[in-house]
């Protein structure tokens, strides 16, 4: 067998080895596809009812950006009929927003003949013994998993990099101490530009809010912004 022909098996070993996240990356890039967990008790009326955001990374307190990402947030719930307060002293609900970004991780996509052991959004069944993807923060294993085409029959494969982002959003009475409201959005893209991933992170968070306490959601954002909304499984 000449080097030609083993490159491709070659590089899939390598990959294998090292532990690389064997995904097929999505050929549609323009939606923004997200998963959404939220627990929530009774939200009070907003009758009166002020907040305020804050971080609970002091180094992103008062910072430009965070600032800017927090007034989508403030935006959003201020559609609900809740009212920005001047400080965190004088609001009667804190709202705990923070977010962030892993360095990311190389995964492997072929190009070829379509392998019947790798399906949309699910992990890998059998064959070569590699698994499901587990989402960053603890959501389990499996369910981030695109696919995946047979390196044997294809004519290349495609090394990427895919980041997993992620916002969380915690709302507390201040008065009681009592947690109202709990969620989180993550999303794993060939993206790491925080400035494009968190407002629609933002978004999806605020899609039917504040939800079902307990239900996970995948959440697609098209680049016209006509969102859909799909129970994970």
């Amino acid at each position: 067998m000449n080097d030609v022909a083993r490159k491709p098996f070659s590089r899939l070993a390598q990959a294998a080895m090292a532990g690389l996240l064997v995904l097929g990356l999505s050929a549609c890039a323009e939606n923004f596809d997200s998963k959404v967990t939220r627990f929530s008790t009774q939200l009070p009326a907003p009758q009166g009812q002020t907040f305020a955001i804050v971080s609970d990374n002091p180094a992103l307190n008062g910072g430009i950006e965070f600032g800017q990402y927090a007034t989508l947030v403030a935006r959003n719930l201020a559609k609900y009929g809740y009212t920005p307060a001047s400080d965190p002293a004088s609001a009667s609900m804190i709202v705990h927003f923070n977010y962030g970004i892993d360095k990311g991780r190389q995964v492997v996509r072929s190009t070829g003949f379509a392998d019947p052991y790798w399906g949309p959004w699910r992990g890998y069944r059998g064959r070569f013994g590699y698994g499901g993807w587990g989402g960053y923060g603890g959501f389990g294993r499996g369910a981030w998993g695109w696919g995946w085409n047979d390196p044997f029959f294809d004519n290349g494969i495609d090394v990427s990099t895919v980041y997993t982002s992620d916002i969380t959003l915690r709302i507390d009475d201040k008065a009681s101490q009592r947690r109202l409201f709990e969620g989180r959005a993550q999303a794993a893209s060939t993206s790491d530009h925080l400035s494009y991933l968190v407002p629609n992170l933002v978004e999806a968070m605020f899609t039917g809010f504040p939800g079902n306490s307990g239900e996970s959601l995948r959440i697609t954002i098209a680049p016209e912004k006509k969102v859909t909304v799909k129970p994970d499984k």
